[in-house]
């Protein structure tokens, strides 16, 4: 069995678990990626809205401070869902991509329609990464590569992942985790926690690795990374409250949703996202996966418009849950 399950999964081999079968991931209770047929239907469609071959961000790049330490939280933002998050004297940065394109190709795929938020000569040392799967816009080798030769910092992934980066870079410091798992850092815990999404990198290794997101309890309060995620009717963010309690800050995707029969077991919109700040008691929330690369069908904007209805139409004041733009940085308030 063991071997078979070898040969079937090139990433990972297993015991099977909730969300694991003994050869493929999945969501407990959820809905499985499209199949094939679908993707070509929803990309003939003809749907897709055109996007501006440049979209530069109101704030210049960022350059950011060596530490900031104690209970202050500043987050700064990349680009889709790369984002700097310091704390505690922790720099952490989550699926850090500074590529041209989220693609197999350097000539070909989604290509960044704005410079990222922060030069990459211009990062602080940084000591810990968050990836949160292996889909190209999240998991970039290139850029990985780079932080292992200029700051040598620990990577934390869901299982199955190591096996992508190892062959990549080497030598790297990998930490490989499942659900549920906890990792001690400094003065910081990390949690490894579910979303509803999948995996691949191409057209044959679908839901061999795993995907997550990340909690990071710090001196100064909890922040929830979600990483990318559906919004599955809200049962990860009930789990998350019930087992956190509560946020200072929630980082969520608020982009890439469209057309909704297509992306909607995957991808949350903005609405959704709105849902899930209230239903994991965040106290702040930042919106990412928008507005850099175009992988879907909504107009460059609208995932921010969307956003701001979604929160008058909960009464929520809109400095509580910001439409992130690259080079934006935020001294998250205290709770």
């Amino acid at each position: 069995m063991a071997a078979r399950t070898r040969a079937a999964n090139r990433y990972y081999s297993g015991p099977p678990s909730d969300h694991f079968d003994g050869t493929l991931f999945f969501n407990p209770d959820g809905r499985p990626p499209g199949r094939f047929t679908d993707l070509l239907r929803w990309q003939l469609s003809g749907g897709r809205s055109k996007w501006p071959t440049a979209f530069p961000s109101p704030y210049p790049q960022a350059k950011p401070e060596q530490r900031i330490k104690g209970k202050a939280l500043r987050l700064t933002m990349v680009g889709h869902a790369s984002l700097l998050i310091q704390t505690g004297g922790l720099n952490i940065l989550t699926d850090p991509v500074w590529s041209e394109r989220a693609s197999p190709f350097a000539f070909a795929g989604p290509k960044r329609v704005n410079a990222p938020g922060i030069a990459f000569s211009d990062l602080p040392p940084i000591d810990l990464v968050l990836v949160s799967h292996n889909h190209y816009d999240h998991l970039d080798l290139a850029t990985l590569k780079r932080l292992k030769e200029s700051h040598g910092p620990r990577v934390l992934t869901p299982l199955g992942n190591d096996a992508i980066i190892n062959r990549a870079a080497p030598g790297m410091r990998l930490s490989v985790h499942d659900w549920g798992d906890r990792l001690d850092v400094g003065a910081a815990a990390i949690h490894i926690e579910p979303t509803h999404h999948w995996s691949a990198r191409g057209g044959r290794d679908r839901r061999m690795a795993l995907w997550a997101g990340f909690v990071i309890e710090a001196p100064g309060g909890k922040v929830y990374f979600a990483g990318d995620t559906g919004f599955h009717g809200g049962a990860n963010y009930r789990q998350m409250a019930e087992k956190h309690g509560g946020f200072r800050l929630a980082i969520l995707p608020i982009g890439a949703y469209e057309p909704r029969w297509f992306m909607a077991p995957q991808h949350q919109n903005p609405e959704e996202a709105v849902q899930g700040m209230k239903l994991c008691n965040a106290a702040q929330a930042a919106g990412c996966h928008w507005g850099t690369f175009q992988l879907t069908d909504e107009p460059i904007e609208e995932p921010a418009q969307k956003l701001a209805e979604a929160l008058a139409a909960e009464g929520i004041l809109p400095e509580r849950f910001r439409a992130m733009r690259p080079g934006e940085i935020w001294d998250v308030p205290q709770t």
